[in-house]
């Protein structure tokens, strides 16, 4: 084996290693881990071609492979560079290097882009949109109703399996990044459709496949988080929503919808399950953008 294919091996070697290590030590979810392992192995790709590796590369190097993606978003190379950074951060605490060569690297200015949301009337027209006359048109109203409700991720919307769930407190308990647990209440409305759909139309969809999922597909199976996208795509059509949608955008809705009217911020925090509260501020931004919407609206002089 050559050279080269003796450190394309060793790279590899150390960045499943480092991937098994968070997953290990922080709980990190699989597409985390996938993201670092197409950032990292993207890195190491370059390097080989520049003829250089991992463990010898510079501060320079990494500059040098931060302006080769100059096609790319600034978002992207952010992330791409964090991967480097936390890569590199492992390898000298396992003595694979002895400076860190990410250390003095900046990162790309980022602006910060308010997270699309929906207006009250557009998440009413979207809850309205399926067919509750039908057994998939029951169980998407109920989906639509509890991500509404609590703002989970899609992963943890189609992952909900039924010991998750707490009917008679109105509450379903989630594990969700870094297995982290929380409890999230569903409001009297979600409750409803979603005791509505558990009665009269999850029995049909489970009657073969003895699933445990909340939400299953038509097949008995648990469900993708593409073909819940999908659906909401047909819903947002049929509401005659004009905007981009997606899971993601329903959550946001939830937290600007409660700041809106007056929830505190450590409480949506906490319901959204962030870590860290600045992640949640964001949602700040979009409640007083919305204000000033209204002020510029209707105010005689906005």
């Amino acid at each position: 084996m050559s050279t080269k294919e003796d450190e394309a091996s060793w790279a590899e070697q150390q960045i499943a290693t480092f991937l098994d290590t968070l997953w290990m030590e922080h709980g990190v979810s699989d597409n985390t881990l996938t993201a670092y392992r197409t950032d990292l192995t993207h890195f190491s790709d370059w390097l080989n071609q520049q003829g250089d590796n991992l463990q010898s590369a510079d501060d320079g190097l990494i500059r040098l492979y931060l302006a080769a993606l100059g096609r790319y978003s600034t978002r992207t190379l952010s992330r791409r560079l964090s991967s480097i950074r936390r890569f590199y951060r492992y390898m000298l605490r396992e003595a694979l290097i002895t400076t860190d060569p990410s250390a003095g690297v900046e990162s790309p200015r980022l602006g910060r882009p308010l997270p699309r949301s929906l207006s009250e009337a557009e998440v009413e027209a979207l809850l309205d949109a399926p067919d509750t006359e039908t057994v998939l048109g029951l169980r998407d109203r109920a989906m639509l109703e509890v991500l509404y409700a609590s703002g989970l991720r899609v992963s943890e919307l189609v992952g909900l399996t039924i010991t998750q769930l707490n009917l008679r407190q109105g509450l379903v308990r989630i594990i969700g990044k870094g297995n982290k647990e929380r409890l999230v209440p569903l409001g009297a409305e979600a409750l409803d459709w979603l005791e509505r759909y558990l009665k009269t139309g999850r029995p049909e969809l489970v009657d073969v496949s003895g699933s445990d999922a909340v939400f299953p597909s038509r097949r008995g199976t648990q469900m993708t988080r593409q073909t819940f996208w999908y659906s909401i795509k047909r819903y947002a059509q049929q509401a005659e929503i004009s905007k981009p949608l997606s899971p993601h955008v329903i959550r946001h809705a939830f937290a600007t919808h409660l700041l809106n009217h007056g929830a505190d911020l450590r409480a949506v925090q906490m319901l959204l399950g962030h870590t860290d509260i600045s992640t949640t501020q964001i949602y700040t931004h979009v409640a007083r953008e919305r204000l000033k919407n209204l002020h510029a609206e209707h105010h005689p002089r906005g």
